[in-house]
């Protein structure tokens, strides 16, 4: 699948979560070439989808994702692109520590299992209806910076007059 900003985004909050739990200089540095590289291409895509050179369609892509709605629907999240972005990264939190148990999943207590299992699921669901709402929204701003007539500067000279 091709990357949208949603995705970078994602990636990139994930090289920040394992930024924050390494100690390892060789893996820091690793990590922050991933990270250097990471925000230019979301700079780069931001600019090209400015520049009309990504075509709208290609700014969002369904997920798609195949589960019994009733059990497990997210919801909406509602907000601007900064408060989603961040929304994103607090549940890419959450789901780093969430997966650390299933880890260790013999050491959870048997009545705890299920639920812990169902956590996990629900922030993975958390996440992917951020990324889309990243995507969803970039594109509205999109959309409408494409539909707005561009000004023109008046010119400073009339016509038989310089």
């Amino acid at each position: 699948m091709a990357e949208t900003l949603g995705s970078l985004c994602d990636k990139l909050t994930i090289v920040r979560l394992k930024q924050w739990h390494s100690t390892a200089p060789d893996r820091l540095d690793s990590l922050a070439r991933q990270l250097a590289a990471l925000e230019a291409e979301i700079d780069d895509f931001v600019s090209s989808a400015m520049a009309r050179k990504i075509p709208v369609s290609q700014l969002k892509f369904d997920a798609n994702k195949v589960y019994r709605k009733a059990d497990h629907e997210p919801g909406e999240f509602a907000g601007s692109l900064g408060s989603i972005v961040s929304k994103l990264a607090e549940v890419n939190c959450a789901l780093w520590h969430q997966q650390e148990k299933i880890y260790d999943f013999a050491r959870i207590p048997a009545l705890k299992k299920n639920g812990t299992i169902k956590r996990l699921a629900v922030l993975n669901l958390e996440r992917n209806r951020c990324i889309e709402t990243i995507d969803e929204l970039f594109r509205d701003k999109i959309v409408a910076m494409h539909s707005k007539p561009v000004r023109r500067a008046a010119s400073k000279t009339r016509k038989g007059k310089t």
